[in-house]
């Protein structure tokens, strides 16, 4: 594959944000509400319910996707509208910043997130996943093998991650939450619209900004280096050459560990390939599941969700 890049290609001057895409139509969401408190090992301050959603787009097999602790659900869209003709893609929104206390942890969002799919997918799936959402997909192959059909990862932690937990304020401002936004993207220009002052309305309720920490510390801690060899479903590694927060070196870890992973790599992308280049995030999934043998919606017979 050769040594990726080593510096962003784009300059890195100022910034326009570009516009939000107009969402693709989806089907009827997907809702669920759950009371982390009530499952066996899990707590939420005041046994405060919170709610995963999701939007499918498209028809055709079942492909998951999973955002990072400051991601959105949307941020995918893009790259599902561009495969709507190939997979059924489940958009999913985690309220990660909403958990507490012992479900506040890599282990609880994966509980949390697992839980909603069974109760929604009832047929194997193929799991992409962003970020903290990378490591839970890969929790959840190990957890349940039988259902994750094949996994893609995107600057996903689990093994090393540039995290920001440390120097994290009770209440950042929206310069800091600017800096490190923008660290994820190789072209800052591409970041979409409000992004930032979206995340200094969230960041600025102090639960939510302990959440964040929790949450980065958990995943931090919980590193899989000797479980990722027990992988074996497909994995595609599809990361940007130019990603600062976990570096081309960590995909070929991630590579040469896992037994059945390939590494596609995105030239002027950072951390966000959902976002920063939809159409080649898009092309390289449409590719993997080609390799891999996912059925078209035409070849599908008596498949369907829960």
């Amino acid at each position: 594959m050769g040594r990726p890049a080593d510096r962003c290609a784009v300059s890195r001057g100022r910034r326009s944000a570009v516009a939000a895409s107009p969402e693709p139509r989806v089907t009827d969401p997907a809702t669920t509400d759950v009371t982390a408190s009530s499952r066996p090992g899990a707590g939420v301050e005041d046994g405060v319910a919170v709610r995963v959603l999701a939007d499918r787009v498209g028809a055709g097999a079942p492909v998951v996707y999973l955002h990072g602790l400051l991601g959105l659900k949307e941020h995918f869209l893009p790259a599902a509208r561009r495969l709507a003709d190939r997979a059924e893609s489940w958009l999913v929104q985690a309220p990660l910043l909403e958990l507490r206390g012992g479900s506040c942890s890599v282990r609880g969002a994966e509980r949390l997130v697992g839980d909603f799919l069974r109760e929604h997918i009832a047929e194997p799936m193929v799991m992409v996943g962003n970020s903290l959402g990378g490591h839970l997909a890969l929790r959840m192959a190990l957890a349940e093998p039988d259902r994750v059909r094949a996994l893609v990862l995107a600057g996903s932690s689990g093994l090393f991650e540039r995290t920001f937990e440390k120097d994290v304020q009770h209440r950042p401002s929206r310069e800091w939450i600017d800096r490190k936004i923008t660290d994820l993207f190789c072209d800052p220009a591409r970041m979409p619209a409000g992004v930032v002052d979206r995340a200094y309305a969230e960041l600025s309720d102090r639960k939510a900004a302990r959440a964040l920490v929790r949450l980065s510390r958990t995943a931090k801690a919980d590193h899989m280096g000797d479980r990722l060899p027990m992988i074996a479903q497909p994995t595609l590694l599809l990361w940007g050459r130019q990603d600062t927060v976990t570096p081309p070196a960590v995909a070929e870890e991630f590579a040469s560990l896992m037994p059945a992973a390939r590494i596609r790599w995105i030239d002027r992308c950072g951390h966000a390939p959902m976002i920063e280049r939809p159409e080649e995030f898009a092309a390289g999934i449409r590719e993997f599941l080609d390799d891999i043998g996912v059925e078209r919606p035409a070849e599908r017979v008596g498949h369907g969700v829960g």
